[in-house]
């Protein structure tokens, strides 16, 4: 099962004073929107995502289809697929797509690891 670009989409408090410290770190916005309260930082092959007012806690991220640079990868394997595959193997999934075999194109599943950290696979295309 392949899984996608990974990143970690942090919950930040001031979103301008988190991209200043990043930026010192050496990472760059490769995307988002600071009028809505997000940005993309790219440093290298590594990706953070910075979210201010969107959600409690940190995420893990995987998106499906896409690489490190946001561009189409195929073949992919499909969200949908991704469910089938974990549900199979016993992990109980959180809020996202539902059973209908036929969807596609974008969508998203939800689940925690062991220990409670969240975990989202979320498919643009």
């Amino acid at each position: 099962m392949e899984l996608g670009a990974f990143s970690v989409s942090l919950a930040v408090k001031d979103l301008a004073v988190s991209k200043e410290f990043y930026e010192k770190l050496g990472f760059a916005q490769m995307g988002g929107d600071e009028a809505h309260g997000f940005l993309i930082m790219k440093s290298g092959t590594t990706l953070i995502g910075l979210f201010q007012g969107m959600f409690e806690g940190n995420i893990l991220t995987f998106n499906p289809g896409w690489d490190s640079n946001a561009q189409e990868v195929n073949p992919f394997t499909d969200v949908r697929e991704v469910a089938r595959q974990l549900t199979d193997a016993g992990i109980e999934l959180g809020d996202g797509i539902n059973d209908d075999a036929e969807a596609e194109g974008p969508a998203h599943i939800t689940l925690a690891d062991p220990d409670g950290n969240a975990i989202l696979i979320d498919q643009h295309r």
